[in-house]
């Protein structure tokens, strides 16, 4: 049971809440995308290497993923806004450290500390929604406009990174945040009133640690190996870091209250809506971290214009997650699901069109099939996984969607940004160990570039066709396991 104290919580002022909580959510769920189109003045800012670039892009994410299911037991235990009010001031403490960063690895730490502050961020901001609408009906609403909010920020981080940039330094991406964080902190003991469960277990320090460090380590060993080959502590940190998962995994089915409750992926229609909310969110993220290189530092546009050539993609993924509710009806759930994995990767495919000299309507094109699919995706994930399990379990359910979503954006970078990576230091001219930092590079010979920028392309031909071939199989899958008719 939940023990809410909301007097207020009926008609305008449940409303005034959401809205309360909404920008929020909207800069936490931008922060996971929003670097896409600023890496590039960020390289060539800072000069961070190959490995360093990638932990920029996806340490928030990291850091998020990993500590989502904890915070919320945390939440539970000593009050939801009482959190999400620390996890504020933490977010953006790491958001003006990012702004005025002046090295790679202050910036890495920024970013780690405002996953720290989002981490705490979501999973209460989504139980103080649920308890401000005790109504079934308008609940429903209100969730289904939180996770539309958060499917908006991952969709305009991009662009409203390259419109700031188009006359701003790139801090200024990080900076947007603070004032959002302040206007929160000023109007939620106003608007909101503290949640907490008198249902919550011990938090498993162990299985935290383990997560965690498992984690990071794996990571930083894909990462490592891509950039500069292998070595003996890269091989290490792999080796301590897959060990420190199996313990994690291992633990979780023999401590009474596990941070992840793999009994829940016994259910066939729960495990492949966690694929779904995590596959298309690997794919997601690295798609768009390299297609942001692709058109910038291969095609040659400015910031600005590469944003606008991201917008059509965004207004059709927020379009969709608008309207899923009626395709649903139409289709049905389990037709939707499936369309998700199918229509991600013929947008993938479109991808491998692109050319040096040519690619914009290849690009646009992908973005807008793909968009479809995310748009699905997004809005399809949490309601189906949650519906497949015993309403005592909704909440480790909802836990593990969300987590699902922050982890696939985080590895998608480490996965298919390593990959990609991995083939430019193979094919690349050997100057540097990135497309910009090569370009970066004063006289080089035009037989250069045009290696490096073949070099580049080649790798995101390369993560656009696994991860494309990866969605269909997860297409295929959900098709032939699942139920025609999936439980509302």
């Amino acid at each position: 049971m939940t023990d809410v104290s909301l007097p207020h919580s009926q008609g305008r002022s449940a409303w005034l809440g959401l809205i309360a909580v909404l920008p929020l959510v909207l800069v936490v769920a931008m922060d996971g995308s929003i670097l896409y189109l600023a890496m590039p003045r960020v390289t060539s800012a800072l000069l961070p290497t190959a490995d360093q670039a990638l932990w920029i892009l996806d340490i928030y994410g990291f850091v998020v993923g990993s500590l989502l299911i904890a915070f919320g037991n945390i939440g539970d235990r000593y009050g939801r806004l009482k959190l999400i009010m620390i996890g504020a001031v933490i977010f953006g403490a790491g958001s003006l450290g990012a702004a005025y960063a002046q090295s790679p690895m202050a910036l890495i730490a920024s970013r780690a500390l405002m996953g720290l502050g989002g981490a705490t961020l979501l999973p209460s901001g989504l139980a103080i929604v649920s308890a401000l609408f005790p109504d079934p009906r308008l609940r429903a609403q209100a969730i289904g406009i939180f996770a539309a909010t958060f499917a908006a920020g991952f969709a305009i981080g991009p662009v409203i990174g390259g419109i700031l940039l188009q006359r701003l330094e790139w801090g200024v991406v990080f900076l947007i945040n603070v004032p959002v964080v302040l206007g929160f902190l000023v109007a939620a003991p106003i608007l909101l009133r503290e949640v907490r469960s008198t249902t919550y277990g011990r938090i498993d320090l162990p299985s935290l640690v383990l997560s965690f460090a498992g984690i990071l380590l794996t990571t930083y060993s894909l990462k490592t190996a891509a950039a500069y080959g292998f070595t003996p502590l890269q091989t290490l940190a792999g080796i301590v870091g897959v060990l420190a998962i199996a313990l994690f995994i291992r633990r979780q089915t023999r401590i009474a209250y596990p941070l992840l409750d793999l009994g829940l992926f016994r259910d066939r229609i729960f495990s492949i809506a966690i694929l779904t909310g995590l596959l298309p969110l690997v794919v997601w993220s690295a798609v768009g971290y390299l297609s942001g290189i692709y058109l910038q530092s291969v095609l040659g546009f400015d910031v600005f214009t590469a944003a606008l050539l991201t917008l059509p993609g965004a207004v059709v993924l927020m379009a969709t997650c608008v309207g899923t509710a009626r395709i649903v009806d139409v289709v049905g759930r389990k037709t939707a699901l499936v369309a998700t994995h199918f229509l991600i990767a013929a947008g993938l495919f479109l991808l491998l069109l692109t050319s040096t000299e040519a690619g914009v309507a290849a690009l646009i094109a992908s973005t807008v099939v793909a968009g479809i699919g995310y748009g699905l995706s997004f809005s399809l994930v949490a309601e189906i996984a949650v519906s497949a399990v015993p309403a005592e379990r909704a909440g480790a359910a909802g836990s593990i969607a969300e987590t699902s979503n922050e982890l696939g954006n985080a590895l998608g970078i480490t996965l298919l940004g390593s990959l990609a990576a991995l083939s430019f230091r193979l094919l690349g001219p050997g100057v540097a160990g990135t497309l910009n930092e090569t370009l970066d590079q004063p006289g080089l010979a035009s037989e250069t570039v045009l290696q490096a920028k073949d070099a580049f392309l080649t790798g995101l031909h390369i993560a656009a066709g696994v991860g494309a071939l990866s969605l269909l199989a997860l297409g295929i899958m959900a098709w032939l396991w699942l139920p025609k008719k999936l439980p509302e």
